[in-house]
């Protein structure tokens, strides 16, 4: 049976731009690097489920739609500045349907990310 998560898979045609996306303006960091940037897992935790990021040119899609990524983060409105200060495209944060503070955005490839305080 089923015993651990591994992995989700992202390919993009331009997987350098999008792995410097995840590492240099979100801060997620490289755990298995690869120099044609084919392969490359990006998480927290070496042995935790991480992101790998495939070179759609050679390898083709790896999934059929965009992929939904949460993060928590210890501050909503400083992650924001600091994202803002990095170029990264986003709005403030705001308070969601739910409640709870939320910061919203797409990566490079149209995937979303959703970033939680707490």
């Amino acid at each position: 049976m089923i015993i651990k998560y591994q992995c989700v898979n992202i390919s993009s045609v331009h997987p350098r731009a999008l792995v410097e996306f995840y590492n240099e303006k979100l801060g997620i960091p490289i755990l298995e690097f690869d120099d044609n940037y084919d392969g490359v897992s990006l998480g927290f935790i070496q042995g935790a489920p991480v992101i790998v990021i495939w070179d759609e040119n050679k390898w083709g899609k790896s999934s059929e739609g965009k992929v939904n990524f949460i993060f928590s983060c210890d501050d909503l409105d400083k992650t924001y500045v600091e994202l803002k200060e990095k170029g990264v495209v986003l709005e403030p944060p705001q308070i969601a349907v739910w409640g709870g503070k939320e910061l919203p955005m797409l990566d490079l490839d149209g995937n979303k990310i959703l970033l939680l305080e707490g």
